[in-house]
């Protein structure tokens, strides 16, 4: 019987589509790009084939500035899954855009003691080597 421990379990990565490699791409340039609808006159996440509502077959990729506010937020101080054990205390957030769309992330860079929901956040760009893939963390826009 194997035994896992921490220590041999690495953290699981996303794996990139074809619908959604546009979304991983431009996170690798320090950009993040979503989709928008046209005939909704709104911006969409997470990436899908047709425009939510509408079905419409009208979606594009456009770059948008990733700034939004923390809409909620959670400490979990106790690993979500065995993969993240090593990783102590996390921030688990979901952050709303400017332009509209909420993205479940993590928040780094902070004392949890000093967030507040509806404060400003910035994007963080965190490279992965091991997986070749850029994740999207946020942190509070106070921070130098």
């Amino acid at each position: 019987m194997t035994t896992y421990t921490p220590e041999t379990l690495t953290r699981p990565l996303p794996v990139p589509t074809p619908l959604t490699r546009p979304f991983w791409d431009a996170l690798a340039e320090r950009k993040i790009r979503i989709q928008y609808s046209p005939s909704l006159g709104e911006y969409v996440f997470y990436p899908r084939p047709l425009a939510p509502r509408t079905l419409a077959d009208d979606l594009e990729w456009r770059e948008i500035s990733g700034a939004g506010t923390l809409y909620t937020y959670t400490v979990a101080t106790r690993p979500p899954a065995a993969h993240f054990a090593s990783a102590g205390e996390m921030i688990l957030a979901i952050v709303q855009w400017d332009e509209g769309p909420k993205f479940s992330t993590e928040i780094i860079n902070a004392d949890p003691e000093q967030l507040k929901i509806g404060m400003r956040v910035r994007p963080v760009f965190c490279d992965h080597p091991e997986g070749d893939i850029t994740m999207l963390r946020y942190e509070p826009e106070t921070n130098s």
